[in-house]
């Protein structure tokens, strides 16, 4: 077992604050125990729309980055490779069927095998707010959102008074991990200044048998936001970031040796103007990725380059001593505009966005790619009665395709249509509220689906040639009961995608992949609930299942994640909290052997595993609290299914799986001030 001292400067020194700021306070004020209790299962809000706020302490170890955060709620995988940057899947669904924004804005990434997914630019605790809307039911964020949007969120602090205020966190963990935040906010009710930093580093892990995994990571980021507020109604904020790392994979061929991120944003919003206009907002922003992959800094290069090699990457030469730089840069906007006609709320504008990807060759960069898309929505909601509401939305986009790669120069373009509509009822005698709606949208296929693949679906044309967009027709239906001593909710899916973009990869050479279309259906649900056994013990759970079928060749869909279980339980006593947790996984045997998307594919079947968690939390004042505690307290050597394969520079065989983390300890401080 690693020990884990943490940095006594920086905590002595978290101490203080936090002492001297209760000392300042009315001593006969009681302890807020909020935030006291570690989650271990699923936030409870609206089964359709998860709202959660990534500060909310969470078991396992507290994430790494964004896809990190994302797999401890129902419904949420990862295509997992080592310790960090994971490629966040829902419901079986993979990259751009799931739209990721923070702030309102898109970083997509400039790696042609998604080594820098989009979260993997996302520091989660430097957000306030995490929203989640489950299949096509929004119009509102963007095009092509078949599987789900995710949103992280910085609200605008609030000042009465001129002040200071803010929070900061440290960690430390097995396998010298060690993280550190801070969110500090000055201002007053005219405006504020906002500085957000973090730093998270790791070494490598060791898996159930004490194994090590390569894995290793390093990363950071900064943030400062200046806002102005002339009167409680009106924001007008300029925003800036950057950002940096590495880290290494032990199921690619090659590591990232550089991460950059460079952000800039500016939006206004402007609310209760009148009886009818309620509300204009608008923002641009602009996010650029330069990323460095190699397989020199973060390991010695060989010559073997074993299974998944980093996946697809467009004929590159991919044998010992290689680095690779790529970058994008995305520019976009939004205007939006909500009306209230009595019981109807009408939100309606426009967005854009433009993003240009290019490869660097010696001092020369080169565009390959160029994405732009213009749309229009309006969604609407209305408050038919006290118990019936109906919401309904559609937009229809533009895009279009430069293509300036080695492959043959061309231009694609189609105009996309989207929208939905959903029912929600709530009983008069039972605190149960009902929902179904269906939703359809078409999907213009991503940078990946279009330039990574080595060739169509014919072997012979590009895939940026020939595959289509995607259409999705889904019909999402739930409930939730909110009673006295339990709440419980249940949220389901049925689905049929015609044109399916599915990565057939060939057995003996896992560089060389074809991309086509295919007909699918998708199905499956999650479910979970809290009940109030005592008035200090809680239990919770939560379960989620994902089916999928290629109706076209009558097998399974692949990358499909297995049935996963989870149960806690909870005991509160005012400022002292403790939880486990048990995961339970089932095995996967529904599989598309060598087919798959861009990052992973289906190698082989999968076993099943359970994994027994602890924590325990203390809040020893309103400002600070310390946490800790255990994953995977039994040691147990286990993968997931949905896994990269350890490539041979690390000495695994084709097509083994890469192990989770063994038994890792963790303690945590927070302060607040």
């Amino acid at each position: 077992m690693n020990t884990f001292p943490l940095r006594s400067s920086l905590l002595s020194a978290a101490i203080s604050i936090a002492c001297q700021s209760q000392a300042a306070s009315d001593p006969h004020h009681p302890i807020v125990n909020e935030d006291a209790v570690i989650t271990v299962t699923a936030p409870l809000s609206n089964p359709l729309n998860v709202v959660t706020s990534p500060k909310t302490p969470r078991q396992p170890v507290p994430a790494s980055d964004g896809s990190d955060y994302l797999k401890t709620i129902p419904g949420f995988a990862q295509v997992r490779n080592g310790g960090t940057n994971g490629d966040p899947v829902f419901r079986g669904m993979f990259g751009s069927r799931l739209r990721i924004l923070t702030d309102g804005g898109e970083m997509p990434g400039a790696c042609p095998a998604r080594m820098d997914a989009p979260t993997s630019y996302i520091s989660p605790e430097s957000f306030d707010l995490l929203s989640i809307t489950k299949g096509p039911q929004t119009v509102l964020w963007g095009p092509g959102n078949s599987a789900g949007t995710i949103r992280f969120e910085r609200q605008p602090p609030q000042f009465k008074e001129p002040g200071i205020k803010g929070d900061a966190s440290l960690l430390a963990a097995s396998n010298h991990r060690y993280d550190q935040n801070a969110d500090l906010s000055l201002g007053s009710e005219q405006g504020y200044l906002r500085l957000l930093g973090n730093k998270s580093r790791s070494d490598d892990y060791k898996d159930g048998n004490g194994d090590r995994v390569a894995s290793r990571w390093d990363k950071w980021n900064a943030d400062i936001a200046l806002g102005w507020t002339p009167d409680a109604d009106t924001l007008l904020e300029l925003s800036a970031g950057r950002g940096n790392g590495e880290a290494r994979y032990a199921g690619r061929s090659m590591d990232g040796s550089q991460f950059k991120r460079e952000s800039l944003g500016l939006r206004f919003e402007k609310s209760n103007i009148g009886e009818v206009l309620d509300k204009v907002e608008a923002q641009i922003y602009y996010n650029y990725a330069d990323h460095i992959m190699d397989n020199i800094t973060l390991r010695s290069p060989t010559a073997g380059m074993g299974s998944m090699s980093g996946m697809a990457m467009g004929g590159m030469d991919m044998s010992s001593g290689m680095t690779a730089r790529l970058d994008r840069r995305t520019v976009g906007g939004r205007a939006m505009a909500t009306l209230m006609l009595g019981d109807v709320k009408l939100e309606s504008g426009m967005d854009m966005q433009t993003s240009t990807h290019r490869r660097r060759s010696g001092d020369d960069w080169s565009k390959d790619a160029r994405f732009h898309d213009v749309g229009m929505f309006s969604e609407l909601s209305w408050s038919a009665s006290e118990q019936d509401k109906i919401v309904g939305g559609a937009r229809l986009d533009r895009t279009w395709v430069d293509n300036f790669s080695a492959r043959g120069e061309g231009e694609r373009s189609n105009t996309l249509p989207a929208g939905f509509m959903r029912l929600e009822h709530t009983l008069n005698d039972v605190p149960l509220m009902l929902y179904a709606g269906v939703g359809y949208t078409e999907r213009f296929p991503d940078y990946w689906e279009l330039f990574s693949p080595t060739t169509g679906a014919d072997g012979l044309s590009a895939a940026f040639d020939t595959v289509k967009p995607e259409k999705t027709t889904q019909l999402d239906f739930g409930a939730m009961y909110s009673g006295e001593h339990l709440d419980g909710w249940l949220s389901a899916y049925v689905g049929r995608v015609n044109d399916f973009i599915l990565f057939n990869y060939d057995a003996d050479n896992s560089s060389l992949s074809r991309a086509s279309n295919v007909d699918a259906t998708i199905m499956g649900a999650e479910a979970g609930y809290r009940y109030q056994l005592t008035e200090h013990w809680s239990t919770d759970a939560s379960l989620a299942w994902a089916w999928g079928k290629n109706r076209s060749d009558n097998t399974a869909l692949p990358q499909m994640p297995p049935l996963d279980a989870r149960l806690g339980l909870g005991w509160e006593n005012g400022p002292f909290s403790t939880s486990a947790l048990l995961r339970m996984v089932s095995h996967q045997d529904r599989i598309a052997l060598n087919q798959g998307n861009v990052v992973g594919k289906d190698f082989g079947r999968s076993a099943g595993f359970s994994i027994f968690s602890a924590n325990a939390a203390w809040q020893f004042n309103p400002q600070l609290k310390l946490s800790a505690g255990v994953d995977n307290i039994f040691n147990q050597a286990y993968s997931e299914h949905l896994n990269l394969a350890g490539n041979s520079s690390f000495g695994y065989s084709s097509n083994t799986p890469v192990n989770e983390p063994g038994r890792t300890w963790w303690a945590k401080v927070n302060v607040k001030f």
